[in-house]
């Protein structure tokens, strides 16, 4: 505890006490509720695919059109559905995240500042 103020009295940033505040716990908290739910339905549709081609080939490996087959559609879905998770988490980052974190940010120029 001395430590804190120690360094609050030399003008010096906590920043172990701006990481445990509620804002930055507010923060992390709105975040994780969006990654963590994504990343598990991602894993889930990967897997699910490497699964599909490990144990069900002839299923992968119907044609749908010419040379293309289910496998290959579902391939190339991996690679979109991680453009889409990106975009998704991008917009989703600009609106909710960023404004926080830039609020905690500028606080934190501003008592830098004045030491």
């Amino acid at each position: 505890m001395t430590d804190r103020v120690d360094a609050e009295s030399a003008g010096v940033i906590d920043y172990v006490a701006v990481e445990e505040s509620s804002r930055f716990r507010s923060l992390k908290k709105t975040q994780r509720s969006f990654i963590f739910p994504l990343a598990a339905l991602f894993l889930i549709w990967y897997f699910v695919y490497v699964l599909l081609a490990a144990f069900a080939p002839e299923f992968m490996g119907q044609r749908v059109w010419g040379d293309i087959t289910i496998g290959l559609l579902f391939g190339l879905g991996q690679f979109v559905s991680t453009f889409v998770i990106t975009m998704v988490y991008v917009s989703f980052a600009n609106r909710k995240l960023d404004p926080k974190a830039r609020e905690i940010r500028e606080e934190l120029e501003n008592a830098e500042a004045q030491v």
